[in-house]
Parts: C-alpha cells; structure tokens; sequence
C-alpha cells in the first residue's frame, strides 16, 4: 500500500481517529534517513509550482486542519519554502467579523479561493464553522448537519473551476500538544504562541476528536478528499504533505507556455546590443 493511499480517507468510509497512530513515520527511522528525499520532493515541488503558474490551467487549494499545536503554521513554512511567493497565499479563517457574521458561513471563504496559476493555503478553514462551532454549541445541531452538504457542494464548485482541492488533517497525540505547549513556555521563540484558550480547549479534546471525525466521515469526496497525516513527528508530516502535493502537481500534466515571440529575433536583437555596448 502506498503512503497515499494508506493516508486518504476514502469517500464513503467510516475513520476512526483512534485507530490512527500518531508516532506512524513509514519506512524511515529518523529525520535524518528521510532528509535526503525531503530534499528532492522541495526540488520538484518548486518546478511544478514555476509550471502551474506559467501555464495557467489549474490552480490549487490547500487545506490544513488540526487541533491546537498540531503543526499548521510549521506545514505552511514547508510548503511555501518550496514555492515563489508571487503565485501562493496564505489565510487562516478565524472568528468571523461582524461583517462576516452578517452573510452565510461560506461568504468569506470564495475571495481567497486560488486564481488560475496560482496555490492559496487556508491554515484554518472553513471548517472551522462545523469544528469550534459544534464543539461550543455556537449553532444548532441541524444548522451544522446542514453545513457539511453546503461544504461539500462549495467545494464542487470550486473543483469545477479547475481548482484541485487538497485536506490535511494533522493528528498529534494529546501527550505530543503537552509537549509542544511545554517547549511554547521554555522557547522565548514560540511564546508568542500561547494563548488563554490552550489548556480551556484541551479540556474539550473528545469533543474536537468527535467534531473531526464527523468532518472527516462526511466531507472526504473524490473531488476534495482529507488526508489524515500522523503528525507527532513534524518531519514526517512535511514528509506526508509533500508527497501527496508532489504527486498532485504532477498529475496535472502541466506544460510550459510555448513564447509568445520570435525567439530568433529576439536573439538577433540581443546580439546586436551586445555588439554595440562593446
């Protein structure tokens, strides 16, 4: 079985979390085993990237999900290390505005949603509004059930447009969070990163476990599937995103541009401005 294959929650099926093992790293032992390909997967992710956004055909959106600590901001920096800022975004979907709280869930969403060429990175997403806001009883139940066929079908649209839609959930043990808030405190670097809600929210971790795996079971589709990537090692979930985005960019069977002008008089004009600056 392939990494892909082992990782994709199939449309239709029923996951649960706890049959997922958070310390999975595949075939490599450490970091260092895997460095060599993690190496050659950044290579190829920024030549296809350079492709996609010469061509103009397909764009593609990239969704990373996860409970707190679980790595999203460290997957961005992976991802994007690979890829030239002027054809990717980055946007995270927190509380709503008061302006966004006026319109249905999805109107903030569409805006961001990637143009021809290009790759946008929702780090937090429109899940957000079938994950905190059932855990915290924001909406009612039939108003969330309601929300998944309304992803599902937004998601449709966009896949239509041309748009590829990748899902990364990024799974860590609850002992992993601990740790990494306990390395949040110790690390003058990441204590920017603590919140007031880290250890509230810990508090409600079976409510979120539940909330994933309804997100999971009901919004996994052949045109946008959620990936469940075991994340406890952070190498192995840049390890995991990248194979599959590598693999996705691939099968896109991009080409570049042919130029749009005359190469031989071009390169007759460069010659002669050479000659003349000599």
């Amino acid at each position: 079985m392939s990494l892909i294959s082992k990782l994709i929650v199939k449309p239709g099926s029923k996951i649960r979390l706890a049959d997922v093992d958070p310390d999975f790293h595949g075939p490599y032992k450490s970091e260092k085993d895997a460095q060599k390909h993690l190496d050659q997967q950044s290579a190829s992710i920024s030549d296809l990237q350079k492709k996609l956004y010469a061509e103009r055909k397909h764009s593609l959106l990239i969704v990373l999900q996860g409970i707190d600590a679980a790595g999203k901001d460290g997957t961005c920096w992976h991802v994007l290390r690979s890829m030239n800022p002027q054809g990717t975004n980055v946007h995270g979907f927190k509380q709503p505005t008061p302006e966004e709280s006026s319109h249905d869930f999805l109107w903030r969403v569409h805006p961001h949603v990637p143009a021809d060429g290009n790759v946008a990175i929702f780090n937090r997403s429109h899940y957000e509004d079938v994950l905190v806001q059932r855990v915290h009883k924001m909406a009612p139940g039939k108003v969330i059930e309601k929300r998944y066929d309304l992803i599902n079908a937004f998601e449709s649209t966009v896949h239509s447009n041309n748009t590829t839609i990748l899902k990364f959930f990024l799974y860590i043990s609850p002992e992993e969070q601990l740790r990494r808030f306990e390395e949040r405190l110790d690390d003058p670097m990441r204590q920017w990163k603590i919140s007031e809600g880290d250890y509230s929210e810990r508090a409600l971790w079976d409510d979120y476990i539940k909330a994933y795996e309804a997100m999971l079971n009901k919004c996994s589709t052949d045109h946008a599937p959620w990936y469940v990537i075991p994340a406890n090692h952070k190498w192995f979930r840049n390890l995991a995103v990248g194979s599959i985005i590598e693999k996705t960019l691939k099968d896109m069977k991009m080409q570049l541009p042919k130029p749009t002008v005359d190469l031989k008089e071009i390169r007759r004009k460069y010659h002669q401005a050479k000659k003349e600056k000599l």
